[in-house]
């Protein structure tokens, strides 16, 4: 029956990828749905299950976040953000009202004196609303899933169900880019990133969902595939994100994702058993086979460029002398706006100003710490020492969650080349912090003693 159920699921969703292919307009109505369903979803729920369905509704909006900005669904760009917000703050409120992690609340409190010098230095040709909300939703986003999800207990099966809500969504951001770029070699033509094998969207961004993607299908390729059917299904959902990741040509979100598979098999292999051990061994050869087939694949559709791409060489095989694409640039201007006030920064969202303004660039930054360091100054150091060790102190006293390395080395890989413009990075982040519980207790029963009179 849940099978079934996963099966509809997967299909209903290419189906959507499809129709709004066809019909533009879909997008937002797919947006009203999913607030719709979610917001009845969370209020008609028992008390014990509002974590799960708060956490689920999150992680289908994180999924469907790309999705929704390349065909024009949002309302504004940062909707996702703000609707991931929405749900927790309704999660806090009803459930955890009375539960508030300091470190968290403290580095909420961190970012506002950012705000304040921000409002000093703004200028007649910014937008203070604008640059707060590009800059500082991602963050706040963190702050406020990690105020839900810190040291949350959470079942095992609840956890894998957050994880397909964030799935099925990707399902129809991959088969929409089939859909929109059916035939890949007729818009490769060098080694730069793709906007045409991504939908018309930015590849960054793009890539660093199917990843995800990839890690999702790849854990329930592991985990839950008990039959050859159930293997063969979430092989060739795998191959697909792969595929479809790939040959965006941006790199972040595909070795992001190596690391998370990587980090979450060495962790799974030391948890379970020998025997399991022993049949799950079967399944790694078969899943490299698999991985070798998408890679040739990947090359053979791109004309060997892709190869080219990840040896950082152009398209005649020349190497490049930046294998951060300009990024580096980027991260040492914001350094020297902090040594430069090393205080209270040069506000949220001054940066890109400053760098416009000194060099005629107007770039974001694709990294957030050296961002954070930037506009918050002093203030933005305290900041990044609670979100980085805060989740390791936590793991030192807990170690049941089974993926919490591949969530860590998400969040922190992909604020380094993709910074925080999405909403995924910010809640897989939360997730590192929820307690998963792998067992139940069962009930004891007393039997019932009879005592015989004569």
């Amino acid at each position: 029956m849940k099978n079934i159920k996963y099966i509809k699921g997967i299909i209903l969703h290419v189906v959507i990828g499809f129709a709004v292919f066809s019909v533009k307009g879909l997008s937002k109505l797919y947006l009203l749905a999913i607030f719709i369903y979610f917001s009845v979803k969370i209020l008609k729920s028992k008390c014990s299950q509002i974590p799960v369905n708060v956490l689920s509704a999150c992680a289908y909006v994180v999924g469907a976040e790309v999705f929704l900005r390349m065909t024009g669904g949002n309302i504004v760009y940062e909707t996702s953000k703000y609707l991931v917000i929405f749900f927790i703050l309704v999660g806090v409120f009803i459930f955890r009202a009375s539960k508030t992690p300091l470190p968290y609340l403290m580095y909420l409190f961190l970012l506002i004196p950012g705000i304040l010098v921000a409002g000093l230095n703004a200028s007649q040709n910014t937008s203070l609303r604008t640059d707060l909300s590009f800059n500082l939703s991602g963050p706040v986003c963190l702050g406020i899933v990690s105020l839900f999800c810190y040291k949350l207990k959470l079942s095992y099966q609840s956890m894998q169900k957050i994880l397909l809500h964030m799935a099925l969504p990707l399902i129809v951001t991959a088969f929409y880019l089939f859909f929109y770029t059916p035939n890949i070699q007729e818009v490769i033509t060098g080694t730069g990133s793709n906007f045409a094998a991504s939908g018309g969207f930015g590849p960054n961004q793009v890539s660093t969902v199917l990843g995800l993607g990839m890690f999702i299908f790849s854990v329930r390729f592991f985990m839950l595939s008990p039959t050859l059917f159930l293997k063969v299904l979430n092989g060739v959902l795998l191959a697909v994100l792969s595929f479809r990741g790939i040959v965006t040509f941006s790199r972040g979100g595909i070795i992001t994702a190596l690391f998370m598979i990587a980090s979450f098999i060495y962790f799974y292999f030391k948890k379970v058993n020998k025997k399991i051990k022993y049949q799950k061994g079967r399944t790694i050869i078969v899943f490299i086979f698999l991985g070798l087939l998408i890679w040739l694949f990947s090359s053979v559709q791109t004309g060997g460029l892709i190869e080219n791409r990840y040896a950082n060489k152009d398209a005649i095989g020349r190497e490049k002398m930046d294998i951060t694409t300009g990024r580096s640039d980027l991260i040492a201007f914001e350094l020297e706006a902090f040594f430069n006030n090393p205080i209270i920064g040069v506000g949220v969202g001054q940066v890109k100003a400053l760098r416009a303004e000194r060099e005629g660039l107007l770039v974001t930054s694709h990294n957030e710490i050296s961002r954070i360091l930037s506009e918050h100054g002093l203030f933005g150091v305290l900041a990044i020492l609670i979100v980085l060790l805060t989740p390791l102190l936590f793991r030192l006293r807990n170690t049941s969650n089974i993926f919490f390395y591949s969530f860590y080395l998400f969040w922190f890989l992909t604020i380094n080349h993709s910074s925080m413009r999405i909403a995924a990075p910010a809640f897989l982040y939360g997730l590192c912090l929820l307690d998963i519980q792998y067992k139940t207790k069962r009930p004891v029963r007393l039997k019932q003693v009879k005592i015989k009179i004569e």
